[in-house]
């Protein structure tokens, strides 16, 4: 009989790969779910596996192994027992004066006789041999896989950590999935936790890309818009930055702001720009914001607040755009959109799709100090395309804002601290 497992998806499928080999007589004997060997295997679907018999011809439903070993002890024995039981008849004596003695005719072929049986004992002991020693061969194959098998689970169940990590971090689930399958390309086979984990962290890094600031421009002034919902901190990051440039880099700043709609959001720029000893202005058309340009070009950045607003209200995106795109043909500019770390993902999505349509823009992201997890950095990197810039942790100015740094980011993205 030949016994023989085949696996596919479903199992029908292993039972038709079975068919395909053995013919349409296969008998299926077990049915079984196992795993898929390899790295990050975990996430995709569940193999079956059938095990399936085929009756040959000659001996059905023998085990081929056993029915050897089975038939050289019977052969053993068989001789054995001819070996002290039989009695060898001796040859009948020959008249004739040239024949030997009677008991020389007897002797002869005892010796060969038994020479003969001890053969063939020999080469029994040989076969029985042969067929004992296979189960122990195979006993030891099946413990050096189950061994590779162990280690395979091992990095599996760590590369599994990782993952759930990512999204206890609220990593969006596909993007995780993503840099698993992409780690599962460049692991070897039985690599060390700590080789998995540096191409883990290597990847997320990359993924990040390098973060990029405000640059100055290359002649005249650079303006710079800050965009983004109402609450997520604009004006104060902007005094952050306006204090970053007037007294760590000496440079020329202009704080401007056209958020009219908020009398106290105003104020509180103009109350930063008199700490800062910087020049403020309110604008409230493109025409202001035009005249503003000649009043600073000799500035090195004119920092605009603008107003906050629902990323629904389609009248107001219409003004917003054109207002960003007054100063095109005129002067550098830079559009940097702020959000809080504490958004829903499905919202900062719907934000990032309605500013998309007014402009390209950077990214800022502000209240990391009211939230555990820095999942939403990484989705809307990967979501948008756009560079990561700054990130503020409080609202004292001007400490609590720093560049991006994406080795810390991911490092408490995958479960460390800073």
């Amino acid at each position: 009989m030949i016994i023989k497992k085949f696996t596919g998806k479903t199992e029908s499928d292993a039972v038709e790969n079975a068919k395909k080999e053995l013919g349409l007589n296969v008998v299926v004997m077990n049915v079984k779910n196992v795993k898929r060997k390899g790295f990050f295997d975990f996430l995709k679907p569940q193999m079956v596996e059938v095990t399936v018999a085929l009756e040959e011809e000659t001996n059905p439903g023998a085990d081929p192994v056993s029915a050897d070993v089975k038939a050289a002890v019977s052969a053993i024995n068989e001789v054995v027992s001819n070996m002290n039981g039989a009695q060898i008849k001796p040859a009948e004596p020959q008249r004739s004066a040239s024949v030997p003695p009677a008991g020389n005719q007897e002797e002869a072929p005892a010796k060969k006789e038994s020479k003969a049986i001890e053969e063939k004992l020999d080469s029994l002991q040989t076969l029985l041999e042969q067929q004992l020693q296979k189960p122990e061969e195979e006993k030891k194959e099946k413990k050096e896989e189950e061994k590779t098998e162990e280690a395979v689970s091992e990095t599996d169940m760590f590369m599994k950590l990782l993952h759930t990590t990512m999204l206890e971090n609220e990593v969006d689930e596909a993007y995780a999935g993503q840099i698993i399958e992409e780690i599962e390309k460049v692991n070897k086979p039985n690599c060390p936790f700590d080789y998995a984990l540096a191409n883990t962290y290597q990847k997320m890094i990359l993924k990040f890309g390098k973060p990029v600031g405000i640059t100055p421009s290359e002649k005249g002034v650079k303006v710079v818009f800050f965009v983004g919902p109402t609450g997520v901190g604009k004006t104060t990051t902007i005094a952050k930055i306006a204090s970053r440039f007037q007294v760590d880099e000496k440079k020329r700043v202009a704080l401007l702001t056209a958020d009219t709609y908020r009398i106290a959001a105003a104020e509180q720029l103009r109350t930063y720009a008199n700490i800062l000893e910087v020049p403020f202005r309110v604008v409230y058309t493109v025409e202001e914001i035009e005249q503003a340009l000649v009043d600073f070009k000799d500035y090195d950045y004119i920092l605009v607040d603008t107003a906050g607003h629902s990323y629904q209200n389609e009248s107001q995106k219409e003004n917003m755009t054109k207002f960003i795109h007054s100063v095109d043909d005129k002067v550098e500019k830079e559009v940097f959109l702020v959000l809080s770390a504490t958004t829903k993902y499905k919202d900062l999505i719907s934000i990032a799709d309605a500013y998309k349509t007014m402009a390209d823009y950077k990214l800022i992201f502000t209240k990391l100090d009211e939230t555990t997890t820095l999942g939403n950095l990484l989705n809307l990197k990967l979501y948008t395309g756009a560079s990561l810039s700054y990130v503020t942790h409080g609202q004292n100015v001007p400490d609590d804002i720093e560049n991006f740094n994406p080795q810390k980011t991911v490092k408490r993205l995958l479960g460390g601290k800073n």
